[in-house]
């Protein structure tokens, strides 16, 4: 367990957070109210405005066309960050809610980056056997909105898990035709097969892959919640010897709260350093955290 959230400490990150109710240059001003250094509009296909920490390091506040409005609304991209640089983002989410950016569950997401350039393709091959595994249960913590299911966000491809069984990836080269269904070394960047909760087409783009089951969030420590249950999916496929897809959890009205609980604990994400983490991840679930089958009667 101490190697896990040693692994997880270590690994780099980054996220893009969708708002509604905000302009880019007024994004960029509040996440520049908490890092400082240089705000500018730089303009190009996504009108982005950029901010230049002092430690030269660039944030982004862009367009994208899925939240409709283009005067008011803005995609926060943060540079590549690492395990101590999470309460300086929740500064900025907390600063761009006060400058009025809203998060609708509906339109607006949060994705999550997590670096695998260190990963091997059986160690990444864990990972989407892993969150496969616990795959229902987590899209239901995450309270993903069902619009974005059907869309921008897709359960995992069944057919993947089947290609990725049968041939067992020692390469990325091969773990590329398993995710693809053929061979795709360079994909492009709005390639299909990035739609799903987990999207894997940036190992080959960029070295990291992408959690987007999220909704959009204006609250700290809900973002801080979600990348501490990435970081440690991760960190839990580098150190797992083997990891098997076969019967995956099916998602119950009864133990669900339970049933994430432990796994949140199997992760590590355990004591006070987590317990808001492990708070906000279990608040959207049914039943009982500490009684499986509901709380007996009397008790």
């Amino acid at each position: 367990m101490n190697e896990t959230m040693e692994k997880m400490k270590q690994l780099k990150f980054g996220t893009e957070l969708e708002y509604t109710n905000i302009s880019r240059e007024k994004a960029a001003k509040a996440i520049h109210s908490v890092v400082g250094g240089t705000v500018r509009y730089t303009g190009g296909s996504y009108d982005s405005w950029t901010v230049t920490d002092v430690s030269g390091r660039e944030w982004k506040a862009v367009s994208d066309a899925s939240l409709g409005c283009r005067a008011t609304t803005a995609e926060v991209v943060t540079p590549i960050l690492g395990y101590d640089d999470i309460e300086t983002l929740q500064e900025i989410v907390r600063a761009l809610r006060k400058a009025g950016a809203k998060a609708d569950s509906e339109v607006t997401s949060q994705h999550i980056h997590i670096g695998v350039e260190g990963f091997t393709a059986r160690q990444i091959a864990n990972l989407a056997r892993i969150y496969y595994k616990q795959e229902a249960l987590l899209l239901k913590a995450a309270g993903t909105h069902d619009s974005r299911l059907r869309r921008y966000t897709k359960p995992t491809d069944r057919e993947f898990i089947a290609r990725l069984e049968a041939a067992k990836p020692d390469t990325k080269e091969e773990l590329n035709k398993a995710w693809f269904g053929y061979a795709n070394p360079n994909p492009e960047h709005y390639d299909s097969a990035r739609y799903r909760s987990l999207n894997l087409n940036n190992v080959w783009r960029m070295g990291t892959v992408e959690f987007r089951l999220f909704n959009g969030v204006d609250h700290a420590g809900v973002a801080k919640s979600h990348i501490h249950l990435c970081l440690a999916l991760a960190a839990k496929a580098l150190t797992a010897k083997c990891a098997s897809t076969k019967c995956p959890r099916e998602f119950s009205e009864t133990s669900a709260k339970y049933d994430l609980r432990v796994l949140l604990l199997r992760l590590g994400l355990i004591g006070n350093e987590f317990k808001n983490t492990r708070m906000h991840l279990l608040k959207n679930l049914p039943g009982s955290a500490a009684w499986k089958n509901g709380r007996p009667e009397g008790r």
